[in-house]
């Protein structure tokens, strides 16, 4: 699942990037509202960490615009601010939930997971095809009943493909949704994700439903 984490403090961002990176999340950082704007209309996320104080205007204003403008994904507002009029007020302009500053790396985790368990236009539901269920929160495939052991970025494939099943899937869209905007990306890295995906659905006995679309991308087949 990918993060935008809207904050301006550039070692704080940092250190939520790191701790909810190590809990399953890729995580991208903007430190203003202009590049939030940016990294927005470049990819989709599933969630918005969001601070109020920001150079370029109020985290509160610019939410209340954008819930106005778009279906935004939601939205976890995280500030110093820990009044109880400043709570209503966030969650009045449209935050999903509200935190104060400091906070727990696994509290914030946990939030995040809750968050994307509500009903909604991005709420996350078990994912089949055939015998193979994928769960987008606990990020564990089954086939049957037998658990599928994946890497993240494994997982993140999987649960993409998922997603768009019976359709391709282009090697930018994959790479764009398993990496951030600031990791380097090695140009087979893509397919060796791929690979070892595949061979991992083959071992526990779903052959030949990952495709490769030579020169355009991947797709899985319906079970």
């Amino acid at each position: 699942m990918r993060l935008l984490i809207v904050v301006d403090n550039e070692r704080l961002a940092g250190l939520i990037a790191e701790g909810l990176g190590r809990r399953g999340f890729i995580c991208d950082m903007a430190p203003d509202l202009a590049t939030a704007e940016d990294s927005l209309a470049g990819a989709e996320f599933d969630a918005i960490i969001l601070d109020l104080g920001l150079p370029d205007g109020d985290g509160l204003a610019w939410l209340q615009h954008q819930r106005a403008l778009r279906q935004l994904v939601p939205a976890l507002m995280l500030t110093a601010r820990g009044g109880l009029e400043d709570r209503i007020a966030g969650l009045d302009a449209g935050a999903d939930d509200y935190l104060v500053k400091p906070v727990d790396i696994e509290e914030l985790a946990a939030r995040i997971r809750a968050l994307l368990r509500r009903p909604g236009p991005r709420a996350v539901s078990v994912l089949e095809s055939g015998p193979l269920r994928f769960d987008p929160v606990t990020r564990e495939a089954r086939l049957d009943d037998r658990v599928i052991d994946l890497s993240r970025r494994e997982a993140d494939l999987l649960e993409l493909l998922m997603r768009r099943l019976g359709s391709v899937v282009v090697r930018d869209a994959i790479e764009n949704a398993l990496y951030s905007f600031n990791e380097p990306v090695t140009p087979n890295a893509v397919e060796a994700i791929v690979s070892r995906l595949r061979r991992k659905l083959e071992e526990a006995g779903l052959a030949g439903q990952l495709h490769t679309v030579r020169g355009v991308g991947y797709m899985l087949r319906s079970g």
